[in-house]
């Protein structure tokens, strides 16, 4: 199936029952709430699908899951955050054989590559595989900054068509458009700055907040892309204090106590994060229970 790279993508969590296996009834009551909300594309096993502690036969089994009950409807895009090169690439080669659309690609894990090998990283996957790629650009988070002159290098290769930007400046995406016009469909991968990148030209946002608000995400997406301001910052205003639950270490349980909270998933993660408690959990059931109790009506 062809990526568009434009659009909402929700970065889905991954659903594990109290016995740490896959949630496979909760993983499809999730998905099916995301295709039923608009959204156009999935994307597994990243930051918030908790990557770093996914078998490689768990992957498999979400990939196939999630084809199944997207049934054609929008893309699926796997994840791939490896220390090690050849085993990226074969990552990659697996997710073309389950079915994947795409890939996002995170630089090397575990080791701060330089410009050279990052791109030299990235190139040899694409290489291997004739899947579409995304780079994911996150350098508060991994450590590496993916620059405008390494994506000089990397607009070489014709499957690398997209960045989700997550550098966390707004300028990034007027920088991108200034240097390579259209090359790299550019989705914003930070919650709390998606409308503002929306405006300045973003094509999509790679969610976090859209795993518990759906409609929400979506709605805001397509007011700020229809040009309906107004309308778009009025919801994302009432989003805001939820987005910023996006760009805290715990994301991961946070979003998934939304998640809980609105009935599309559960609190249990992977150790070794461990579920919240106490009065931290109480603090985020506060932000989350006061925005549920002005939820906006949407039209």
């Amino acid at each position: 199936m062809a990526i568009q790279w434009q659009g909402v993508f929700p970065a889905v969590t991954t659903k594990f029952t109290p016995g740490d296996t896959l949630d496979i009834e909760m993983f499809t009551k999730n998905i099916q709430a995301q295709v039923d909300a608009g959204v156009h594309g999935i994307v597994l096993g990243g930051t918030l699908g908790e990557a770093s502690v996914l078998t490689s036969a768990e992957k498999e089994t979400l990939v196939k899951t999630t084809l199944q009950v997207v049934d054609g409807k929008v893309p699926v895009v796997l994840n791939i955050a490896e220390g090690s090169t050849a085993v990226a690439v074969e990552e990659a080669r697996k997710a073309e054989r389950w079915g994947a659309a795409g890939l996002m690609l995170l630089p090397p894990m575990r080791y701060k590559a330089d410009d050279r090998e990052t791109v030299t990283y990235f190139k040899t996957i694409a290489a291997a595989t004739p899947l579409p790629i995304m780079i994911y650009n996150n350098p508060v988070d991994y450590k590496i900054e993916v620059t405008l002159d390494m994506f000089e290098q990397l607009a070489e290769c014709p499957t690398i068509q997209a960045v989700k930007e997550s550098t966390r400046d707004v300028s990034n995406v007027t920088r991108m458009i200034n240097r390579f016009g259209k090359r790299f469909n550019i989705l914003c991968g930070v919650d709390t700055i998606a409308m503002e990148e929306l405006l300045l030209g973003a094509d999509g946002w790679v969610a976090g907040l859209v795993c518990a608000f759906p409609e929400e995400t979506v709605a805001v997406y397509n007011l700020s892309k229809a040009g309906r301001i107004a309308e778009a910052a009025a919801i994302y205003r009432w989003f805001m204090p939820l987005l910023e639950l996006d760009i805290q270490p715990k994301l991961v349980q946070y979003i998934k106590l939304c998640e809980a909270e609105v009935s599309l998933g559960t609190e249990h993660v992977r150790a070794p994060r461990l579920t919240l408690v106490g009065t931290e959990r109480e603090r985020i059931l506060k932000i989350i229970r006061t925005a549920l109790a002005t939820r906006p009506v949407l039209g």
